[in-house]
């Protein structure tokens, strides 16, 4: 009992936290979760309605998960649109899309993304009807995850599963709180079945090459534009979700080294951003890294949407490959997308190009 307790009190507990300290990009940037923001941005949304307006266009279903999900804001400040319901999304997503089904109305839906698998069939039929229903899938990726597998939430594309001519569902993956907030703002009152995508860990405010928070006073969220986070004259990194943040140190780090690097916000994952897919079309590698899962994520059709467009740089991509093994922060290690792992393929991407700067093969 006596070496247990000293386990807990020593290489425990300092194995609570990420070994890494600094993060360059967001280095003194405030921290918050975009779960919880985007109950906020909606109770700000509703606040701004008249209560007879609000009862009769908004409806918000929860699954039994309003305190993780971010629902317990608007649950509290207006239990008149609200209904609490149980553990049982396809019937609760169902009842969203019949109450979207009429012009001008907002249905409102959410749970972890990990149960986003169970809505398919129902997301379906929301689209062929046109229902009106913005979701909210929280606990997206894998970080800060402490159910492991059960709960990691890494086949959101799933969502994405109308045929080309159908209505749009599109996907977004905001980078920070500041972008979650815009992002809400402005597809709240859009038309059919969209899904925006949030973390469980908190995440940092993404700094521009200035230092100043990039997406806050000043920045206008536009649906499926890209944001170029940091230009690069060797290659980009394209990311999102809490991967952006340490793709971005890696890029700081990169850069510090004389390998010019640049790298891409792709919050809205579903939509090709012809302007962006211009830029990285004439870079020398592209590396797509996501905390969803490697075989049905970005980085499957990402090397897809180059190629039909004439532009064939080296391309490779990293994302989610195994199973938890407990942990939180220890995630991002593990699936190997954590900062030194993304420095290390950019290293050897730059190597087989021999676009190397340095004598030797970069380590």
């Amino acid at each position: 009992h006596t070496k247990a307790v000293e386990w807990l009190e020593g290489p425990a507990k300092s194995a609570e936290k990420d070994p890494q300290k600094e993060y360059r990009g967001t280095k003194g940037s405030a921290v918050n979760g975009n779960r919880v923001v985007f109950g906020d941005t909606v109770v700000k949304i509703l606040a701004a309605m008249p209560e007879p307006e609000r009862k009769a266009k908004v409806m918000c279903i929860d699954s039994d998960l309003e305190g993780s999900t971010g629902l317990k804001a608007i649950h509290q400040k207006h239990p008149e649109i609200f209904v609490q319901s149980g553990i049982m999304e396809r019937g609760n997503f169902q009842a969203a899309a019949g109450f979207g089904m009429h012009e001008g109305r907002q249905a409102i839906f959410s749970t972890f993304a990990a149960f986003l698998e169970m809505c398919v069939s129902e997301i379906t039929m929301g689209r062929l009807n046109y229902c009106n229903v913005l979701c909210h899938f929280s606990h997206s990726g894998v970080d800060d995850m402490a159910d492991n597998p059960c709960h990691f939430g890494l086949n959101n594309f799933f969502a994405d599963n109308g045929l080309e001519e159908h209505q749009a569902s599109s996907l977004y993956f905001p980078a920070d709180f500041h972008q979650m907030e815009k992002c809400v703002n402005t597809v709240f009152w859009d038309q059919g079945v969209r899904c925006v995508f949030s973390t469980r860990s908190k995440l940092p405010a993404i700094q521009d090459a200035q230092g100043k928070p990039m997406f806050a006073e000043g920045y206008a969220f536009q649906r499926g534009k890209d944001d170029v986070v940091r230009t690069g004259s060797v290659g980009y990194i394209v990311s999102f979700g809490d991967a952006l943040y340490r793709a971005l140190d890696a890029v700081e780090r990169l850069k510090e080294e004389g390998i010019d690097v640049g790298l891409i916000n792709k919050s809205t994952l579903n939509v090709v951003d012809e302007d962006a897919m211009a830029l990285l079309g004439k870079a020398a590698f592209v590396l797509v890294v996501e905390p969803l899962n490697r075989k049905q994520g970005l980085g499957v059709r990402f090397g897809t949407w180059l190629l039909e467009r004439g532009s064939a740089p080296k391309y490779a991509y990293i994302g989610a490959t195994k199973e938890g093994c407990g942990g939180l922060w220890q995630h991002a290690y593990h699936q190997g997308y954590d900062s030194g792992s993304i420095q290390k393929k950019v290293k050897a991407m730059c190597n087989q190009l021999l676009l190397a700067k340095a004598v030797a093969p970069l380590v």
